[in-house]
Formats: structure tokens, C-alpha cells, sequence
């Protein structure tokens, strides 16, 4: 009994002991320095998210049925139930006149929650707790689950009726409403940093806030409207395309003074900085597709971002916090921190010069990672303004100027299928952009920094500048041989007074490069180290832009982003010509027998089917075929499309004249 008692006394005494060290490691560190963070628990909202997604989702089904019923019905009326109901369109993404902000929206919302559901433990909300095995597996299917769930958001619209403005104002409003609900119960989460979630579903707030006025300004405009039947007349995309043409067509006055002068330094610097803005052009719009790209990539830069900020900066500031004196003499003993002490024992001076150096490194990130975001917006603004140009100079014929060698500018399988992943590609291409761009320039900063900001300020560890002490004769030499060179160049060998210049002293010529091809050669070695990172700094800056290739003219077929987007291109030319387009659209407004079909895609087999009235007045036909040669005359590339209705005699209003036997 009694050696019972003893080891019982022992076990207590070991637990207590346990509990206060446990204690005093947590509690009494956590007290001092705020090293430790505090513990996040777990958030559990009224309303989660897999009961969120198991009532949303057949409702999201139920809505896209009845829209699709309604469409099919509105189409077939007594005949509707002859055929499957048709799936709607989400977009119509080469019609000019759409609804723009609301496609924004939409795939600002889709892609922010697939950014989400890459760091999420539970992909699918329908499955929680899945093994690290079948996770990527459930991944897949969120791929493919995501567009289906918010595929209604989108597709209320696409009907143009009151009905689907409504639906899509009860769809916008749930979703918007449990979202909020969900973080205003639940801000903080122990994933990555506490409000790194509540930061990263803000632009999909956002865009459900968008939503939700946006439908309820289309039904209450609906509702509104009193010239109904008018609108429902109107082809879409009638108004752009004449539009455009009207502005194609107008009259230019010619400028009465045009200056020749150079311009001064501060109208080239303000031009210079006009070209990274976008600014409207009238009678042009950027097609949706554009659009889309740039507003997705927008969002992935801000959701790449804050993951490398919630990553990081609370990381590094811990480990600040966290800094001790004797974790400081291992830092004096590697000789990354001077001390005064000849006997290596480090002070409060030492602790506060390494606490300077990792704020230093804090400082570095942040910055770099700033000025990768603005040269990445820059970047993108800028390569919108490229666009414009490359599809005026299309739709005019110009195709030599933009894709540098003839090509023909008609649909095909490879362009087609780069025409549908130019969006995504150019969302990625921005991701993996703003990442190099930041890993680059924060080790240039931080070189930067260690090696001169901070040697400058303690006059302590100037190795560089004492490695350029000691050179400064061999980097004298070099400058004085470049001076000489482009001052006998200016002055010795070229013969001035002529306006073809020529050269004069050749002998001496022959003597100075021979005796300076030694120093030349390390000239060279300087350029072409300069012209390695200026090439790779380069292409770090300008790798965001599908537009501009980082390979050179002859193999740019191998750069997968500047092909995506010179086959995108081609689609958007050859189906949806502003100038084209038009032209079909004078011809419908023309032939007002029968009735007017709705689907222009293929405009140009209507010259073959719809014939002119060979009754009507002389001048209105030959205005029409004046208009149709001076049109093809401005546009080079539609004279392809010209070559078959030519075929047909009909097609200029004609009659057709009875075949020979």
C-alpha cells in the first residue's frame, strides 16, 4: 500500500509538473513577445456551406429548366413540347451589343472560387473530411461542378425576358445574402492568416452585389418600356455595326498645319504615359472576350497577391517578434551581424541590427510585390490598346502588319479551339507573370538593399563597394575607351558638311580598332550581360501580354500565348466584321418580304437566299452598289466572302437571266 501511494504521489507530482511547463511555454511566451498568434477556432455559421450548396443547387437546376421551357415555348408556341427543351446560351460572346458588366460579374465569381477551392481541404461542398488521396480526384469535379452551379446567374439574362430578369433577381440575392451572412458570423478563419478568407471572397461579394442591382434595373426597365415591339425588331448588334460604319464612312477634315517640329521631352514623357491608359475610342468597342480577359486577370493579380501577403508578412513578423540574443550570436558567429564585443556576445545593439535587417526583408516583399501588381495592371491596360490597333488593322486588310506574313484570316479547328481558351490562357499567363515578376524583383531588391542601402547607413559590411574601390581602374579604362571611340567617330572619321556622310581618315581607322579589339572584348563581355538581363527583364515584364512574342519572328509559332492570340484573332475577324456585319444588315433592312431571321452569324449566305427588288428605283440600287464597291474597296479582307455570292447575279439586285441551253 504504501509503494502505491508513493508512485501515485510520483505520477501527480509528473503531471503537475507536465501542466506547468505546458503552461509556461504557451501562456508565459505568448505574454511577453506576442510570438505566438492567438488560436482561431473554428467557425461554424448558421447556415454552412454544404447545406448552402444542397439547396442552391437544385434551385440553380429548377431555374435553368423553366427558362429553358420558357425559350422553347416562346419559339415553338403550340408545337413547344415536339422537341428536348434547348440549353441556354451563357454568352454571346461575338455579339458587339451584350451585357458586358454582367459577364464580368459571372466569371469574376466563377473564378474566384475555383482560386478558393485550390487551398481548400473540401473541394466539393457536398463531401467534407475526403483523404488527401481522393482530393484531387474531388478537385476534378469541382472543376466541372462550379460552372454548373453558377451557369443560371448568366443565363437569366440571355432569355431578354421579364421572367428571367426575375429569376435572376431571386438567384443573385440568395447567393449574395448567405455570403454575407457566412462572413459577417464568420470572419476570421485559422486557414493561412485569420482574414484571408474574408479577403479572398470579397471580389466574389462584390460581384453578387453587381447582381443583384443589376436584375432588378433590368425588370424595372422591362416593365418601363413602352416601345416593346420596336426593340423586338431590331437585329442585335445592328447598332455597332452601324454605328462603326458610320464613323468609317464620315467625312475627315483635313488638319490645316501640321507641325514638324520634334516634340519637347515633357509631350513625349505625357505620351509615353497616355499608352498604358485605355482610353474609349468612338465608334469602337472591345470585343467581350477582351473584356473578360482583362477582368479575370485583374482578379487572379489580387487573388495571387494575397495569398504571397497572408503567406509572408504575418510569417516574418513572428519570426521578428521571436528574436532572442542567443538566436542573434549564431547570426554574428555566420558574420551576417557585426559585433562590438571582441568576445562575440551579443547586446541589445546586435538584437536590434538583426530585428532592422529581417524588417528589411519584410520591406523588400512588400515593395516588390507592389510594384509587380502596377507594372502588371500597366502591362495589361497597355496590351488593350495593342488590341484595338491589331483588330482596326484586320478589319481593314492590313494583315502583313500584324501578323508579319500573309495568313488567312478564315476559321479553322486550331484557331477555333484557341478562340475558346484565349480568356483562360491570358488569366494564367498573368498569374505565373505577377509570381516571376515578384520572386525577380524582390532578390533584386533585397540585393540591393544589403549590398548598398544598408552598408550606406552603418558603414559596416561594404564588400561591394570595396570590390568597386579596387576596379576602378579596369571600369575607368573601359569608359575612357567608349568616350574616345564615339569622339573620333564624331570628329576624325566621318567627313561632316555633307548631307550623306562619309567616312575620312581610314588609316587611322584601321589603327584604332586594331589597337583596341582587346579592350573591346571586355566592352562586349559588359553588353552581353547587359543584353541577358535586359532580355530577361524583359520578358518578365512583358510575359502577362499575349500580344507581344517572347521568341523572335521566325519560330513564334512556338510561343503557345502569342499563337492563342493570333488564332483568336482570326475568329474574331472572320466572324464578327463590324463592316460585314452591317452590310448584312442593310440587306435585311431592304429585303422586307418575308420574314427577317434573327441569326446573322452567317450573314453572307444571305446575298445568295434573299434576293433585291429588281422593281425597285435605279438610284436606291445604285447607292446600295456604290456602297458595296466602296466598302470592299476599305476592306480587303471581306472580299473573300464576296467571291462566292458573286456567283449569283441576284446578289446586286439583278435579276437572274435563264441558263443557256
Amino acid at each position: 500500500m504504501s509503494s502505491q501511494g508513493l508512485v501515485t504521489d510520483d505520477l501527480s507530482m509528473d503531471g503537475n509538473f507536465a501542466s506547468d511547463d505546458n503552461w509556461y511555454i504557451y501562456d508565459q511566451t505568448g505574454d511577453q513577445d506576442g510570438m505566438t498568434p492567438d488560436v482561431i477556432p473554428d467557425c461554424h455559421p448558421t447556415i454552412p456551406y454544404d447545406l448552402y450548396h444542397a439547396c442552391m443547387a437544385p434551385v440553380s437546376l429548377a431555374v435553368l429548366l423553366v427558362l429553358s421551357l420558357l425559350v422553347k415555348r416562346k419559339k415553338l408556341y403550340k408545337n413547344c413540347w415536339d422537341g428536348a427543351p434547348g440549353l441556354l446560351s451563357p454568352v454571346q460572346f461575338l455579339e458587339e451589343e451584350g451585357h458586358k458588366g454582367l459577364s464580368v460579374a459571372v466569371f469574376g465569381i466563377l473564378f474566384s472560387s475555383l482560386c478558393i477551392l485550390v487551398l481548400d481541404n473540401d473541394p466539393l461542398p457536398f463531401i467534407s473530411g475526403s483523404s488527401t488521396q481522393n482530393r484531387e480526384y474531388w478537385k476534378i469535379m469541382a472543376l466541372l461542378y462550379y460552372p454548373a452551379f453558377y451557369y443560371p446567374l448568366i443565363a437569366c439574362a440571355t432569355v431578354r425576358h421579364r421572367a428571367g430578369y426575375f429569376l435572376g433577381c431571386l438567384l443573385s440575392w440568395c447567393h449574395c445574402v448567405v455570403h454575407l451572412w457566412q462572413k459577417v458570423e464568420c470572419p476570421q478563419s485559422p486557414k493561412i492568416y485569420r482574414y484571408y478568407s474574408l479577403l479572398s471572397y470579397l471580389p466574389i461579394i462584390l460581384c453578387l452585389a453587381v447582381l443583384s442591382l443589376w436584375y432588378p434595373a433590368q425588370l424595372v426597365k422591362s416593365f418601363k418600356e413602352q416601345k416593346r415591339k420596336k426593340v423586338m425588331e431590331e437585329l442585335p448588334g445592328s447598332g455597332y455595326c452601324e454605328d462603326y460604319l458610320k464613323n468609317i464612312l464620315a467625312k475627315r477634315t483635313p488638319n490645316k498645319s501640321i507641325s514638324r517640329a520634334k516634340p519637347s521631352l515633357l509631350s513625349r514623357i505625357r505620351s509615353y504615359v497616355c499608352s498604358f491608359l485605355y482610353a474609349p475610342q468612338e465608334g469602337f468597342q472591345i470585343p467581350l472576350k477582351l473584356v473578360l480577359s482583362l477582368a479575370t486577370s485583374v482578379i487572379a493579380v489580387y487573388q495571387v497577391a494575397l495569398l504571397l501577403l497572408a503567406v509572408f508578412v504575418p510569417s516574418i513578423q513572428i519570426v521578428r517578434s521571436g528574436m532572442t540574443k542567443e538566436l542573434t550570436a549564431l547570426f554574428i558567429q555566420f558574420g551576417i551581424v557585426a559585433s562590438e564585443n571582441p568576445a562575440g556576445i551579443p547586446g541589445d545593439k546586435e538584437l536590434a541590427t538583426l530585428k532592422h535587417y529581417i524588417w528589411s526583408l519584410e520591406v523588400c516583399f512588400v515593395s516588390s510585390l507592389v510594384v509587380s501588381c502596377l507594372l502588371t495592371f500597366c502591362m495589361l491596360m497597355k496590351s488593350m490598346g495593342k488590341h484595338r490597333i491589331n483588330l482596326q488593322r484586320l478589319y481593314q486588310g492590313a494583315v502583313t502588319d500584324v501578323f508579319y506574313r500573309s495568313r488567312k484570316i478564315q476559321p479553322s479547328q486550331q484557331a477555333l479551339v484557341c478562340w475558346m481558351c484565349f480568356a483562360s490562357f491570358q488569366t494564367a499567363f498573368a498569374c505565373l507573370g505577377l509570381l516571376i515578376q515578384h520572386i525577380v524583383f524582390f532578390v533584386c531588391t533585397v540585393i540591393f538593399t544589403f549590398f548598398v542601402v544598408i552598408p550606406l547607413q552603418s558603414g559596416s559590411n561594404m564588400l561591394l563597394f570595396k570590390i568597386m574601390e579596387n576596379m576602378w581602374p579596369f571600369w575607368l579604362t573601359l569608359v575612357l575607351a567608349v568616350v574616345a571611340q564615339n569622339l573620333l567617330t564624331h570628329y576624325y572619321f566621318l567627313e561632316r558638311g555633307r548631307l550623306p556622310k562619309e567616312l575620312t581618315n581610314r588609316r587611322a581607322l584601321y589603327i584604332v580598332t586594331f589597337l583596341l579589339f582587346p579592350i573591346n572584348v571586355l566592352v562586349g563581355v559588359l553588353a552581353a550581360v547587359w543584353r541577358m538581363v535586359g532580355s530577361a527583364l524583359y520578358n518578365v515584364v512583358h510575359f502577362c501580354r499575349l500580344d507581344v512574342s517572347m521568341l523572335g519572328h521566325g519560330v513564334e509559332v512556338f510561343d503557345p500565348g502569342y499563337r492563342t492570340y493570333c488564332h483568336y484573332l482570326k475568329i474574331e475577324v472572320s466572324q464578327s466584321h463590324p463592316v460585314m456585319k452591317a452590310f448584312c444588315f442593310l440587306l435585311l433592312q431592304v429585303c422586307k418580304k418575308g420574314p427577317q431571321p434573327r441569326d446573322v452569324e452567317e450573314g453572307v449566305k444571305l446575298m445568295k437566299t434573299k434576293a433585291f427588288s429588281s422593281k425597285g428605283p435605279k438610284g436606291k440600287r445604285s447607292r446600295a452598289r456604290w456602297f458595296l464597291a466602296y466598302t470592299l474597296l476599305n476592306n480587303p479582307s471581306l472580299l473573300p466572302y464576296r467571291k462566292g455570292a458573286l456567283l449569283d447575279s441576284t446578289a446586286n439586285g439583278m435579276q437572274a437571266s435563264p441558263a443557256k441551253p
